[in-house]
């Protein structure tokens, strides 16, 4: 850029500097997927072919973006982990989190055909993100786990509401019916009432899914999974 007078503004840009030598998660999130889900008819509680598009968008950012060595997703939202060293325009949170969601949603809009192609997509899905820096694995450990217990939380009960409002209660009897409940619970309600195993329903469903690349070394991988042990 030619020096000119008005070069004075640039030092109104904020430095957003993300801290050297921690882990960076960036985490995306779907904006308004509640009616996004129902305008265009995802299958409840869980859409399959949904949370399969969600995981072919993130097998390719870990494709765009080296610096990513692990995601982990659920719902409509995905955790990046991006390596301890990474320099990644020289580790500017805006930059990183503008160019990755950038790049997720366009990549959500270019596949959707591949996993909906009798549905037309109505209009353009939005997303938002996030990241933060976390100085020890044992902190990201939690961090996945948190996630992970999440999932389940969330998925155990969506399936007993979805399944009270598919038996013929309405949504505010449904949500009355569950008020309280604990996960033994919800287990119960499922098997008694409906015959289903919440322990058998599908992993994707009840643990989400997590991507990762082959050639990190095995040693960050076992440091990081163990939190799938301890949940």
């Amino acid at each position: 850029m030619a020096n000119s007078k008005y070069e004075y503004v640039k030092s109104f840009e904020l430095q957003d500097n993300l801290l050297p030598q921690t882990w960076i998660v960036l985490r995306i999130d779907g904006c308004h997927f509640h009616k996004f889900s129902q305008v265009h008819n995802f299958e409840k509680p869980n859409d399959e072919h949904a949370l399969q598009l969600l995981n072919e968008c993130a097998t390719d950012m870990l494709e765009e973006f080296p610096d990513i060595i692990l995601a982990y997703g659920m719902s409509d939202e995905y955790s990046f982990v991006i390596k301890k060293s990474s320099t990644l325009h020289q580790r500017r949170s805006s930059k990183i989190v503008s160019l990755m969601v950038s790049f997720f949603s366009s990549t959500y809009v270019m596949k959707w055909h591949k996993f909906f192609p009798h549905t037309e997509l109505q209009y353009p899905p939005s997303f938002d993100g996030r990241v933060v820096c976390y100085p020890s694995t044992s902190i990201l450990r939690d961090y996945l786990a948190w996630r992970q217990v999440d999932c389940h939380i969330n998925n155990q009960y969506n399936t007993c509401f979805w399944m009270l409002v598919k038996s013929g209660k309405s949504a505010t009897e449904a949500q009355k019916i569950l008020k309280g409940t604990q996960t033994q619970e919800k287990n119960e309600l499922l098997f008694q009432q409906f015959g289903i195993n919440y322990n058998t329903l599908p992993a994707i469903f009840r643990k989400g899914s997590c991507i990762f690349k082959k050639e990190v070394s095995f040693a960050i991988y076992a440091s990081i999974f163990r939190f799938y042990k301890s949940i």
